[in-house]
This record gives structure tokens, sequence and C-alpha cells, in this order.
């Protein structure tokens, strides 16, 4: 998980992921203007850095560039939480204390995603079930013995590991 996004990182990501589409370092620049003072070299080179950073790409367009997020705020909203919590030393009481600084209108969202969660992990669930049904119809309905490795406990991608 990368760092967290410094002040004038995170504006200027704020810009890309809201717009949505390729950007120039000058329409950021304008955007950023209306806010602050700052000048044409800084945005670039913040813009620049986020490039070697990983958060952005970028196409040259005649002497420019035209930059576009990599991933999504939410995304980065993500890693942020889950890097949080898996350094807790107590990742249950890091959870209800979070959930206890939540909003009534944030909680609502958190069920919906359990919801969204649970509900694709089931369809998940029911497809691979289909699919090895079908699979051993096809195979004259005897299940097929593993292969020795596998029947050892080795993954036949990773030699010499437990398999998945």
């Amino acid at each position: 998980m990368p760092r967290p996004l410094g002040e004038l990182e995170d504006a200027v990501m704020t810009r890309v992921w809201q717009w949505n589409r390729p950007v120039t370092v000058r329409e950021v620049l304008e955007d950023l203007q209306q806010e602050r003072s700052i000048a044409y070299t800084t945005v670039m080179t913040v813009m620049d850095n986020l490039h070697q950073k990983g958060w952005v790409r970028r196409e040259a367009e005649g002497r420019a560039y035209r930059y576009t997020a990599v991933s999504t705020r939410a995304a980065y909203s993500a890693a942020l939480m889950n890097e949080a919590w898996s350094t807790s030393d107590n990742p249950a009481a890091a959870l209800v204390a979070f959930f206890g600084m939540m909003s009534a209108e944030q909680r609502e969202a958190l069920r919906d995603a359990v919801r969204i969660v649970q509900h694709d992990d089931e369809a998940a669930e029911a497809a691979a079930e289909a699919a090895e049904a079908a699979a051993e119809a096809a195979a004259g309905a005897a299940p097929e013995a593993p292969a020795p490795a596998e029947a050892e406990g080795d993954s036949a991608e990773h030699p010499g590991t437990p398999g998945r």
C-alpha cells in the first residue's frame, strides 16, 4: 500500500478523480489557483511525482502530458482503511471503535456494502458449485482423483507451498 497522499498531492488527485478523464497540468493549475496561489512548475512537479509513485499514468500530447488516475478514490480510501486495520494488535476492537465513530449514514452505507459482498460471495459460491456439478456430469459423474502433488497438499503453481 502506498503512503498516504500529501496535502497538495491529494488536492491534485481529487481533481483527477472528480473529472474522471485525462487532464493536463494547466487544467489542474487553473482549478487550484481558484483556492490558492500556486506556480505551474509546482503542479507539474507534483503530477510528475504522482506518475512516478504510480498514482497516475500519462500520455504525451504535443509538448505536454495528459494524466489519468490509475485507480479510484474509493480504492485509495479502502487501501488506507485496510492498512490501518491490519496494523492493529486487536483488529476486532479497532473495528468496534471505528464503527462507534461512524455517523448513522456511514453505518447504513456499511450495511449496504456488507449486503453487496455477501450477495457476491453467495453468487460466486453458487457458480462454483454449478461449474463443479457440470464438470462431474461431463466426466461421467465420477469425481476425478487429485493429482499426487495435490494429494500431498502442494500446489502445482507454487511447488512446496500448501494448496490454496
